[in-house]
């Protein structure tokens, strides 16, 4: 193809699901609702954490930085789709655009290492409790937190460098609600064996590696709950980990949906609504599935709330 009889487009059309909505000033006031749930329920989880002494623990120390990514993640994609919603303006820049890219992809790697680490965590807890303090330290925690922000970020920038190579030259509409991969991907003109290339391999090794864990080490903990003969033991046991599981369960099920389903399957409208669940509902949701099944959390809950 030749570039030079072509106009190099420098914004898109967020169509989202502003296409199949006959009512998007409700569909704008229903996620900015969703969006300030999400902020705040996930900051009082932060609050709680922070500022409860029987709280200063691993466990909690990864839910509250699960917490804040959440807040982050959010704010990545729903802000910019209400504004687009109240305004019929639903254009972004290729910078807006890539920007979002970035910070998407590194805030939804890292929800998804942090829930790797939180399983980790219960595994060694549970399977080997003896050695939990010395396996599970504090500067562990911090290593661990520290290196999963610097894996997301190098893994977000590798992608946004791909992609801002890429020229843009035929339809500038994009039938998502915010910049993701394969949309994008699809809108180019340019060579993308390169983005793909590097999608399925090391952006599955960072998708898939973390899931197969989590899998491994409730495995593991599972069998180690067998193994217990008290009830009242397996009960306490599994109502440490429902929460993490339930959680793992709602992000890995809603994106496995989108980028792992045949592509037969998909639709614009389909990968809309589904994006919405890992996006938007499950941040939003994170909150209550801890603060209503975790007892340490709802005491400090109420001790927060009755002050």
């Amino acid at each position: 193809m030749d570039r030079g009889n072509l106009t190099a487009i420098r914004e898109f059309v967020l169509l989202g699901l502003s296409d199949s909505s006959a009512h998007p000033h409700l569909l704008a006031l229903l996620f900015l609702c969703m969006d300030l749930v999400t902020v705040l329920g996930n900051a009082l989880i932060i609050l709680d954490i922070g500022g409860d002494p029987r709280l200063h623990s691993p466990m909690y120390f990864f839910l509250s930085n699960l917490a804040f990514v959440d807040i982050c993640f959010i704010s990545t994609t729903v802000p910019k789709m209400v504004v687009n919603l109240l305004t019929d303006t639903l254009t972004i820049s290729l910078e807006g655009c890539l920007a979002q890219l970035f910070f998407f992809i590194s805030f939804v790697n890292m929800d998804s290492l942090l829930l790797c680490v939180m399983a980790y965590d219960r595994y060694v807890a549970i399977c080997h409790p003896l050695h939990y303090a010395t396996t599970v330290s504090p500067q562990l925690c911090l290593q661990l937190v520290a290196g999963l922000w610097v894996v997301t970020c190098l893994h977000a920038l590798l992608h946004t460098m791909l992609m801002a190579r890429l020229s843009f030259c035929a339809s500038n509409v994009i039938h998502h609600f915010f910049c993701d991969l394969n949309p994008l991907l699809q809108l180019s003109c340019s060579d993308v064996s390169l983005n793909i290339m590097v999608i399925l391999t090391v952006g599955s090794l960072l998708a898939l590696t973390p899931l197969a864990c989590i899998l491994t080490s409730y495995g593991l903990i599972f069998c180690t709950i067998l193994k217990v003969t008290s009830t009242q033991g397996r009960q306490r046991a599994f109502s440490t980990c429902s929460c993490h599981l339930l959680v793992v369960v709602l992000f890995y099920g809603t994106a496995i949906a989108v980028y792992f389903s045949p592509a037969s399957s998909h639709t614009p409208q389909g990968d809309a609504l589904s994006a919405v669940m890992y996006t938007t509902v499950t941040p939003m949701l994170n909150p209550f599935i801890y603060s209503l099944r975790n007892r340490d959390v709802k005491a400090a809950l109420q001790k927060t709330l009755c002050m």
